[in-house]
This record gives C-alpha cells, sequence and structure tokens, in this order.
C-alpha cells in the first residue's frame, strides 16, 4: 500500500505536470495524430473525444495547475462529538484508497480524471481505449517523471494495457486491491463494468438531456438553449437530445418551424411525435422507445405535452438522470419542475451544456455521476472521498 503523499508532494508533482505538459505539447499532438489516422470507425463523436488539439492541452494544463491550488480534499472534519466518557470523536475524510478509471478515446481523461483522484490521495488505475493508446501512454510518461521529480513512486499511475477479455479477467478476480471503479463511456462498457466488477462502481451515466418549452417561456431563450444543447458538442454527456413543447405554447407553430430551421442549419435530423410529425420536415417516430436514447449526433426528438407536470412525469420516465431545463418566465413553474424532475442537475433558463465540473465551480470532474450514492452530478475533488473516524481516549472501555 503505497503511503498517504504530503499535500505539498501531492501539489507539486501536479505542477510539474502542468510545465511538462507545455513541454510536451507539440509531442502529444503529433502521437496523438497518429491515433487519429489508426481510428477506423464512423462515430463522430468518439473521433471528437479522441482528438487532440492545442485547446485540449490548455484545458489539461489549467485541470493540473488548478488542482494544485485547491485544498486538500483528504482529512477535513466533517463531525466532531465530545462523548461523556471523555473520548474526543471526529470523522474526517479520506482517501480510497486505489481508484480505477476505464474509459473510452479521452486523452484529457488521462490528465484531469487522473488529477483528481491523485490530489484525493488515490493511487490511480488507468485502462483507457485502445484508439487512444499512443495518446495515453504519451500522457503517462509525462505523470511518471512528475512523480520521478519529486521523489514519489510511479507506483502512483499504472496504464493497464488490457484487451476486453483481461479486462474482465481483472475486474473480477483484481491482481491488486482496487477500491472503486470509474468506468466513463458508452452505456455498454458502464453495463460490463457494473456485471464484472466485484468493488463500488460510481456510475458515470448516460445523458439523453430534456428542455421543456413551457408556456410561459421566452421563445429567443428558448432557441438559444436547444440550439446550445443540440450543436454545441454533440459528443458531450450534457447535450440535448430531447425537446417538449407545450401545447398551449403561443404561437406555437411559428416557434415550431423558426426552430426547425435554426436546427436545418446545422443539418440536425429532426423527429417527431403524432402531434409535431404533421410538419412536412420532420419525420415520425417509430417507437416510443427512442425517447430512452442517448443519440450524441446531430439528431434530435420533439414532442408535444400537455402541461408542467406531464413534462416531469416524461423526463422522470425517459431521461437519464442527468441534466434537463425548463424555460418559462413563471418562476413558481420553474420551482414545481426543478423540485420534481429526477435528473442529477435541472435548470430554469439555461443550458444543460454547463453539467460539468469546471463549469459548476468544481475546477474538474472525475465523473459525472447518475447514481445517487455517493455523489451525484459532476464529481470534483472534494467528493473523491470516503470518510473515517477518529476517536481519541485514555483507557475509556465500554
Amino acid at each position: 500500500m503505497n503511503t498517504l503523499l504530503s499535500i505539498e508532494k501531492r501539489n507539486a508533482v501536479l505542477l510539474k505536470m502542468a510545465s511538462l505538459l507545455q513541454e510536451e505539447r507539440n509531442a502529444i499532438i503529433k502521437i496523438n495524430k497518429t491515433d487519429l489516422e489508426a481510428y477506423k470507425g464512423d462515430d463522430i463523436s468518439m473521433y471528437d473525444r479522441l482528438k487532440v488539439d492545442d485547446s485540449k492541452v490548455d484545458d489539461m494544463i489549467a485541470s493540473a495547475t488548478h488542482l494544485a491550488s485547491q485544498e486538500d480534499p483528504v482529512g477535513k472534519e466533517r463531525f466532531s462529538f465530545k462523548h461523556d466518557n471523555g473520548m474526543q470523536v471526529y470523522n474526517k475524510t479520506a482517501s480510497f484508497g486505489t481508484v480505477m478509471i476505464i474509459y473510452e478515446s479521452r486523452p484529457d481523461v488521462t490528465v484531469e480524471a487522473a488529477g483528481i483522484a491523485f490530489k484525493s490521495g488515490n493511487k490511480i488505475l488507468l485502462k483507457g481505449g485502445k484508439e487512444s493508446l499512443k495518446s495515453n501512454l504519451k500522457i503517462v510518461e509525462l505523470w511518471h517523471k512528475a512523480l520521478e521529480a519529486n521523489d514519489a513512486s510511479t507506483d502512483w499511475v499504472e496504464y493497464l494495457q488490457f484487451n476486453r477479455t483481461e479486462t474482465q479477467a481483472f475486474l473480477e478476480n483484481p491482481t491488486q486491491k482496487v477500491d472503486l471503479i470509474v468506468p466513463r463511456g458508452g452505456e455498454r462498457l458502464i453495463a460490463f463494468v457494473k456485471e464484472n466488477a466485484t468493488c463500488p462502481v460510481i456510475i458515470s451515466g448516460r445523458g439523453n438531456n430534456f428542455v421543456y418549452v413551457h408556456e410561459e417561456a421566452d421563445l429567443e431563450i428558448a432557441l438559444d438553449v436547444i440550439l446550445n444543447g443540440k450543436t454545441a458538442k454533440i459528443s458531450a454527456c450534457n447535450a440535448v437530445d430531447k425537446v417538449l413543447i407545450d401545447g398551449n405554447l403561443p404561437n406555437k407553430q411559428a416557434f415550431i418551424q423558426k426552430l426547425i430551421s435554426k436546427l436545418k442549419e446545422f443539418d440536425v435530423e429532426i423527429l417527431g411525435d403524432e402531434a409535431l410529425s404533421k410538419n412536412d420536415e420532420i419525420e415520425k417516430i417509430q417507437s416510443n422507445d427512442i425517447w430512452y436514447k442517448e443519440f450524441l449526433d446531430y439528431k434530435i426528438v420533439i414532442g408535444e405535452i400537455n402541461s408542467n407536470e406531464d413534462a416531469i412525469a416524461m423526463i422522470n420516465k425517459y431521461s437519464g438522470g442527468h441534466s434537463s431545463s425548463i424555460i418559462t418566465k413563471n418562476s413558481a413553474q420553474a420551482k414545481t419542475f426543478m423540485e420534481n424532475v429526477d435528473t442529477a442537475a435541472v435548470y430554469h433558463n439555461a443550458s444543460t451544456r454547463f453539467t460539468d465540473g469546471s463549469q459548476l465551480g468544481l475546477g474538474g470532474e472525475l465523473a459525472i455521476s447518475t447514481d445517487k450514492l455517493h455523489q451525484r452530478g459532476p464529481i470534483g475533488l472534494q467528493h473523491l472521498v470516503t470518510n473515517k473516524w477518529y476517536v481519541y481516549g485514555n483507557g475509556q472501555i465500554r
């Protein structure tokens, strides 16, 4: 077991990592090009996540630097109690121990997620996808240089070059202690990990996010929020896939027409329910099962709904439990929606694209959890801890 590194040493490693990323910027981008050229798939969102350019390297550097500036999440007092018998009791945050991160195609995760887990006092096991192998190995090499420069063992960050069969075998019967697994990727990856893991798993779940245009919506805000959610980054789990339009919306037809033409500018495929597909430019959905699907593509489903209550019920049935937004000028209706929609993040007159650790003030995220234990939504540095009881006595027995 690795002894917890001092906060000074953890911060020094992170700052060294940031400077190495800057020094090796061109080498990382060049190596990433070989991964991109080798990628033969036709999944545009996978390709987008795989690509490393200057702005992605900037983000990696910013993430490592910001993490170094944050308070130590380990050893924070959460509760204290003086027992009648004189014992002093504290509950404090503690690191998990070893965190395994399984992810697809995103070399930036090798910095950001590993950095959060490292700053939280954990040993990191990284299992990236084969499509980003060369990029990931280069970044792990920098982690090892940063650790060595600070007289810390390179064991703190380990890359597992496993294929699917080897990964399954490791999950079922780990060859080293693993305290927590975080799968970051599609539903198939998450199902695979849940099925095979023998330790706790944080589910970084699917998106399938909804925007509800209430009858008292500001239509300009509605258009902006839907377009931003759908077209800004289709590979993001906080993208919008479904839009519910209140049947009582004034100027409903004009709004729908404007929305269609704006979406068409981005070549978004538009599907609709019975009510909406009367419009020639909207293809009728074949089955209600499509309401469950996360697209990660230029594709959207629009439906008509009768009330806020119906919108809430629809979202609670079909969404991925990630993010949802109501567009309305009526704050009481917004409150009802936000309190009753069962998603990790709820928005009033704002884009679901903000469900992101850095955007919500955490400085970065390990994952965005759609589970309810032990943390929901973006998991930042302060959430990647468990706790421990410290009890000080002088001979008390019970």
